[in-house]
């Protein structure tokens, strides 16, 4: 099991020390560093900036917005990317939410899942200089009443395979994100709740004859992020996490469409996930973080002194984790520093 670190988004005034947590991560040993993208800071542009202070370590985006950009835009700057950092490039794709999708982006969210599969289809088409033509459901290229015509990337990429992840929560997403991508990004995951999520990827990768018939997930990555605190206070490490974890479950989508608070009640936990949503969306945010059961940060989170944290880090392995990004959740460089090289310690030690 690789370990990667998850530098969140930009913009908010620490993005010297996230360069700084991922230069420590590369000498450590890091497989990968990870940006992500909302409504702020974008993942191309921050990546950029990581790749030209780092030597070695991989390039992740968790995620780039399917809505955000055409197919060929995201294989462009794929290959620009790879291209410029040596062949150090992940791929992380999702279509994100209704509300930043419609609202944002002005991308109607219907047919999330088709859409995805043909935009990965044609990314792949694109990074394989093969002359793009397509004609699907969501995407057609060149459009059929123009002067448009096939093109094919200019530039060769020294990967024209570089992996692609994808961002998946329910069932049917995560058997796409076995049957079309080399990776899962996961959120909120437990090891202890993960058997139907990765036999669903197992299932989308039987389908697509990949892997072996032993096993599936041969050459698969699994990549959850992982918030991580260390404290001696196991309770006040749960605290650190509430508020990220009562947004997801209680604001990020609609009361009908909340793809987080449909992960938390399928994990069992149906009663806090309707109390949370409800104080959330009354904009009640310290009570909704408050109603957040330690249970559920403590089964998707590593949290509490570095021992607690060594028993409990094998369960992720066991689960078939194949890169377990940490997200520290700290507020100073220095604790944040203190997270990445405690958990380098702690899964060379017990891991290996």
């Amino acid at each position: 099991m690789e370990l990667g670190v998850n530098l969140g988004y930009f913009g908010m005034g620490m993005d010297q020390d996230n360069v700084a947590v991922a230069q420590e991560a590369e000498r450590l040993g890091y497989a990968v560093a990870w940006v992500a993208e909302a409504y702020g800071s974008d993942v191309p542009t921050v990546l950029s900036w990581i790749g030209a202070l780092t030597d070695r370590i991989d390039l992740g985006a968790a995620v780039m917005q399917i809505p955000a950009r055409t197919p060929v835009m995201t294989a462009m700057t794929a290959a620009t990317l790879d291209t410029l950092s040596g062949g150090r490039f992940r791929l992380g794709l999702g279509v994100s939410g209704p509300q930043v999708s419609e609202g944002w982006h002005g991308v109607r969210f219907a047919a999330p899942l088709g859409r995805t599969r043909e935009y990965v289809e044609i990314v792949r088409m694109a990074l394989r200089r093969e002359t793009v033509a397509y004609s699907g459901k969501h995407f057609t290229l060149p459009l059929p009443d123009g002067p448009g015509k096939p093109l094919k990337l200019t530039i060769h990429p020294p990967r024209p395979d570089l992996p692609i992840y994808l961002a998946a929560v329910g069932p049917k997403n995560l058997e796409l994100a076995g049957e079309v991508a080399d990776g899962w990004h996961a959120i909120f995951f437990s090891p202890e709740h993960s058997g139907d999520q990765v036999a669903s990827v197992a299932a989308g990768r039987r389908r697509a004859g990949r892997g072996t018939e032993e096993n599936p997930l041969e050459g698969f990555d699994i990549a959850p992020s992982v918030p991580v605190v260390v404290a001696d206070d196991v309770e006040a490490a749960a605290d650190a996490i509430r508020p990220y974890a009562a947004l997801y479950i209680g604001g990020m989508g609609s009361r009908e469409q909340n793809f987080y608070n449909q992960l938390a009640c399928r994990m069992g936990f149906e009663d806090a996930a309707a109390e949370v949503q409800d104080l959330y969306l009354a904009k009640q945010h310290r009570d909704a973080a408050a109603a957040v059961p330690f249970e559920f940060i403590d089964a998707t989170s590593l949290i509490g002194p570095r021992e607690r944290i060594a028993e409990r880090i094998g369960r992720y392995a066991d689960a078939g984790v194949g890169t377990l990004s940490v997200a520290p959740f700290a507020g100073s460089l220095d604790a944040r520093l203190h997270v990445v090289r405690t958990m380098a310690d702690v899964v060379r030690q017990t891991v290996g």
